[in-house]
């Protein structure tokens, strides 16, 4: 797929996740809320059409397909290869080849670097939404998410003197922690730009607009 012939189609609005709710539920029986094993992804052959919770297909959406988590079920999804990771919301069944534990949305897999190798090796966290408290919105952009704190850094440096507030921010789930590289934004507009910059710069962006993203004290 040609990655340059794709329009820039924003990811929605994502979901803050609180680090300590992780649902008591035994998804996996006998692992917990975490399982691991290989990752596809499925694009523009299905772009459009429905999914198995009748939602119309997105490929630029951050969704997943998954044979046995309930649909609306919030997932981090970490490539193991080189510990990008992203969050995904379940809705639809598969994938449906018996090696497989879960098929990423185009947007998803492009977040973790696996759109050239088809197929990679991931963990699956199940996450809990947190409820919203907050009337105003927050802006970032985040530009990736690894479980390696000096990778999260490194790209911190590389993009400061160009977009300014750049800063990571930690997340812990009951299984790792994950460092995610976020730049902040004052307004829908300016998130919307800086977006666009990113994508243009060759970066996968995730637009976030959420209650309390955890923005680095003045």
């Amino acid at each position: 797929m040609n990655n340059s012939k794709i329009p820039l189609v924003l990811l929605g609005l994502a979901l803050i996740f609180s680090p300590a709710c992780v649902p008591r539920i035994r998804y996996f029986p006998g692992k917990g809320n975490v399982q691991t094993g290989l990752a596809s992804w499925y694009g523009s052959d299905f772009h459009g059409k429905p999914t198995s919770n009748k939602e119309i297909y997105n490929m630029y959406e951050m969704t997943a397909a998954h044979k046995t988590l309930p649909f609306g079920t919030r997932v981090m999804v970490t490539n193991l290869d080189n510990g990008r990771a992203a969050v995904v919301r379940i809705n639809d069944r598969g994938p449906f080849v018996a090696d497989r534990i879960i098929d990423l949305s185009y947007a998803a897999a492009r977040i973790l670097d696996m759109v050239g190798p088809g197929v990679v090796s991931v963990k699956i966290e199940i996450l809990k939404q947190k409820l919203r408290g907050r009337p105003i919105p927050l802006y970032a952009v985040q530009v990736g998410s690894f479980i390696s704190k000096a990778s999260a850094l490194e790209l911190e440096r590389k993009l400061r003197p160009k977009y300014g507030e750049v800063y990571v921010t930690p997340y812990q789930t009951a299984d790792q922690v994950y460092y995610r590289v976020r730049v902040r934004a004052k307004d829908r507009a300016a998130v919307q730009e800086i977006a666009e910059s990113l994508s243009a710069d060759g970066y996968p962006v995730l637009i976030l607009e959420e209650d309390e993203l955890s923005f680095p004290r003045e």
